[in-house]
This record gives C-alpha cells, structure tokens and sequence, in this order.
C-alpha cells in the first residue's frame, strides 16, 4: 500500500511538473490567446466534417449543463483553492491572499455580469415573429421579450454566445494564473501532493475548456456570434490581466509580492 501511494505521489509530481513548464513557458503566455482566437476562427468552417449524431451537437449535453454553463463558478472554486495556497503558504501574509482572491472576485463578477449584458442587446435588438410559411410574420404589439414569448412566439435579436465568451474568459484567466506555479517550484517553496492535485485539477480544467470551446465553435449555429463571443472575452481578459491588474491601484497581476528578488535578499543576508 505504501508503494503505491509513492508511485502515485511521484506520478503527481512529474505530470505537475510537466504541466508547470509548459504553461509557465514564453510560447504559452505570448501565444495562447492567438491559439484561442484560430480556434473560435477556424473551427465552425470545419463543421460539414462533423458528426451530426455527436453528443456534442445537442447543447444540452452532459458537458454543456455541467460544465459549460457553469464554467464561472467552476473556474472560481477550482482557482481559489490554488491561489489561497501558492499565496498563503510561502509568504505567510493573509492579506496578501485576500488580494489575489480579490482579482478572481472581479473575474468572476465580470464572467456573470456581461453575458447579462448580451441578454439585454438582444432584448433592445429583436423584435417578435411567428414563423408562417412561406415567410415570417412580425407582430409589431408584442414589444418585449416576454410577452413575445407569452404568447407562443419567437424573439429574434442580436444575440453574442455567452458560452463562447465565458469559456474564452475562463481559459484565459486560468492560464494567466496557473503560469506561477513554475516560478513557485524553482523558487523551492513548499509543494506537497495536495497542492499539486490542487494544481492539476485546475490543468485538467483548463485542458476541458479547450475541448468544449471548440465542440461548442464546431456547432455554432452562427458564426458571427461565436466570433463576437471570442472577442469579447479575449477583451475582457486583455483589459484586466494585461491592462488594470498591473497598475498600482489593483489587485495585482498573478505572482505579485509572492517572488521577492533573491538579489535584494542576498544584500540584506550580507
């Protein structure tokens, strides 16, 4: 028994390890928003190669209610727990923690707040239609979503893919904080087999995001959607990691008061 718990524990390691190099890497970190965006560009083209008996063609699939749709809370639970202790534990400073946690808060708040956002520019958008062959006829009195949708009908509207933009916000946001952790094992601080299993829980996470982005791009039904989607999100990530997070009236950007300057310790020792 106790063989086995080393096999697993030094399992744990080497694929922690692994995933820490490649998600600390430069390529990772210039270049995985650019992976993103030819995904959401590339894949719906690819759709008349698709299986159309996929379970991934019917959106309420498994992953989708699970996982897709839930994606925000998902990313700030899984996220919290890795941030609390790469934080916590090598500096000892709550507070510090508090701060990081913060950032994640504003992520979440942003991840629930702007699919609302598209919700309400395809209230102001639409308009309603009953479906009549051999074409559409509008009904100009019903000037809302829900007494459109009270009486049997359809609202049409612009409508930007909230799944497309949270799992592109969410993939995004946890590259940018699971790349410390590789600073974190080169700086020899604590990193036991829980806080690994932390980390690759969260890997294994992002690995499942990038394969439910690009079933869910396959299967758009529109393509302009899915792009808006994309871009939006990249957006929000871009303003808030590579833009307010760096200033000095923020919650910082990830790893920030964790990685003291050896040099300036080294002086203070002398």
């Amino acid at each position: 028994m106790a063989a086995l718990s080393n096999c697993m524990s030094a399992l744990v390691c080497l694929c922690s390890e692994i995933c820490a190099r490649i998600l600390g890497s430069v390529c990772m970190r210039r270049g995985y928003h650019l992976w993103l965006a030819v995904a959401v560009s590339v894949t719906p083209f690819l759709q008349e190669l698709s299986n159309p008996r996929s379970i991934f063609s019917n959106s309420n699939n498994f992953f989708n209610v699970k996982f897709v749709n839930c994606s925000c809370g998902w990313t700030f639970l899984l996220l919290s727990g890795f941030v609390l202790l790469v934080s916590l534990v090598p500096t000892g400073r709550p507070l510090l923690s508090l701060r990081h946690l913060s950032r994640l808060g504003v992520s979440a708040a942003i991840c629930q707040g702007i699919p609302y956002l598209f919700q309400l520019l395809e209230d102001l958008t639409g308009y309603c239609h009953q479906p009549m062959p051999p074409g559409t006829l509008l009904l100009h009195r019903l000037e809302t979503r829900h007494s459109c949708q009270a009486e049997g009908h359809q609202w049409r509207g612009y409508h930007v893919s909230p799944q497309i933009f949270t799992l592109t916000l969410c993939s995004l946001s946890l590259a940018e904080e699971l790349a410390v952790f590789v600073r974190y094992l080169r700086r020899g601080y604590p990193a036991g087999t829980s806080l690994r299993l932390v980390f690759m829980l969260n890997a294994s996470l992002l690995g499942l995001y990038n394969l439910l982005l690009v079933s869910t791009a396959l299967y758009a039904p529109n393509y302009t959607q899915t792009v808006v989607g994309a871009a939006i999100g990249t957006l929000c990530w871009h303003l808030t990691y590579r833009g307010w997070f760096r200033t000095p009236y923020s919650p910082g950007p990830p790893g920030s008061g964790m990685f003291p300057r050896l040099g300036g310790v080294r002086n203070k020792l002398g």
